[in-house]
């Protein structure tokens, strides 16, 4: 398996003298073929900047950075497929950040590029192909001119058309998971946020969080004019605003008065769950399924990442209990990474956690940062670590009821998906 990079040209090359090699954290490793799957029809693949790629020699089968004016070179997988390593590379510039996207290792082989990664989830309903940009226009105008005072839509046609957001184009098409944002605050600070660092981070963030508080109407109408099948899902908590649930008030009344007009749908909220006292009352006003991100279910790790305020993991985890006795569908957003995930103390923590919260679903997320940052801001490692294919597969066993997937799943769906799983098993 030939390594893969970057000519000063910026075109990717395959090298014929080094042999491909991945990262599991800090520890550069070899690839195993189980590990490999051909590169997923909607992945990209990036030049790491200020990188040199690390690879086998051929001849010798030494280690060696690649020599020459090259870069390391990545994949960034579609939903629905899990990273299991991280490229080969070592900074040239130790000082430069990588941008906030999740680097999967990529190698050259029988004729076509593979990557070091697993299905976990059917890719086809977040597949960028699946939206017409062309239909997706005609969208966002007919419901700009329907809707002329309401600042969603014209919020929402930025992330449709400028940020290619499948969740905003998904509610101008009116179908799936469509987005209601409604906060600009945020009660965490999260290392790798994606609508907004503080000056000084060194790395930027590639969108822009929501600048207005939207009125009750507003929500209401964006809500209405998506839920109009039974499969469709309208969810607050995007990565355009902070926590929804800092606008439990606003949430709420607009949960009620859509379910005095219609009781087609599910509500969603993607969240931190950390105002314990708001989610129970978010609930009771009628939500159907909640995704709650996190990173860790140790302390530690949990407060270096999310550097939450006025809350902890605690909150958290009482906040899926009351959800899940409630009748509510849960799942984690859960912000994997190769070497930190599939640590042994990590693993033990999560199978507890889960367990304790009666989880449905683990939404496995490849976790978008500069690999150097992340790992000197989180607790170093306690025990052994098994890869990332051992854990997917001890998770597996050890919470059979549970569904590993990608991204949210009304009930119907997850009740396919853990029957398919058991039959399997």
């Amino acid at each position: 398996m030939n390594l893969v990079y970057a000519g000063p040209d910026g075109h990717v090359y395959d090298h014929p003298d080094y042999i491909a090699l991945g990262r599991n954290g800090e520890l550069v490793t070899e690839l195993l073929e189980e590990e490999l799957i051909p590169l997923p029809e909607g992945a990209t693949l990036v030049s790491l900047p200020d990188t040199r790629p690390i690879g086998l020699h051929a001849k010798t089968g030494a280690m060696e950075v690649v020599p020459g004016e090259v870069n390391a070179v990545g994949a960034l997988l579609p939903q629905g497929f899990t990273r299991l390593l991280l490229p080969g590379y070592a900074k040239a510039d130790k000082t430069k950040v990588l941008p906030l996207f999740g680097y999967t290792a990529v190698v050259w082989k029988d004729g076509g590029f593979y990557v070091a990664a697993e299905a976990c989830d059917d890719p086809e309903r977040w597949n960028p192909r699946n939206c017409d940009p062309d239909e997706l226009e005609v969208k966002v105008q007919g419901l700009l001119t329907q809707y002329p005072e309401n600042r969603l839509y014209q919020h929402l046609s930025n992330c449709a058309l400028g940020y290619e957001c499948l969740t905003a184009s998904n509610t101008f098409l009116n179908r799936w998971e469509g987005a209601v944002p409604v906060s600009f605050s945020c009660n965490a600070g999260c290392f790798g946020c994606i609508s907004e660092q503080p000056d000084d981070s060194g790395f930027p963030a590639p969108q822009t969080r929501m600048n207005f508080k939207p009125n009750v109407d507003e929500v209401v109408q964006v809500m209405l004019e998506h839920l109009k099948t039974p499969e469709s899902i309208i969810s607050f908590g995007q990565g355009c605003e902070g926590e929804p649930s800092t606008q439990a008030k606003i949430i709420i009344e607009a949960i009620r008065e859509v379910r005095s007009r219609t009781d087609m749908g599910y509500i969603n909220i993607n969240t931190n769950a950390g105002l314990t006292d708001h989610i129970r009352a978010i609930v009771d006003a009628g939500l159907n399924l909640m995704r709650v991100s996190t990173i860790s279910a140790l302390d530690d790790h949990y407060n270096a990442y999310y550097k939450p305020r006025g809350y902890t993991l605690k909150h958290v985890e009482k906040s899926l209990r009351y959800a899940a006795d409630r009748g509510v569908v849960t799942s984690i957003n859960y912000l994997i990474f190769p070497g930190v995930t599939d640590r042994e103390e990590e693993m033990e923590a999560m199978i507890e956690f889960v367990r304790r919260t009666d989880l449905k679903l683990i939404q496995l997320r490849n976790l978008n940062i500069d690999p150097e940052s992340y790992l000197q801001l989180i607790p170093p490692a306690q025990g052994e670590r098994y890869g990332m294919k051992q854990m997917l597969e001890i998770f597996r066993e050890e919470l059979p009821g549970v569904v590993l997937g990608s991204y949210t799943h009304i009930p119907g769906d997850l009740a396919e998906m853990q029957k398919k799983h058991l039959q399997h098993g």
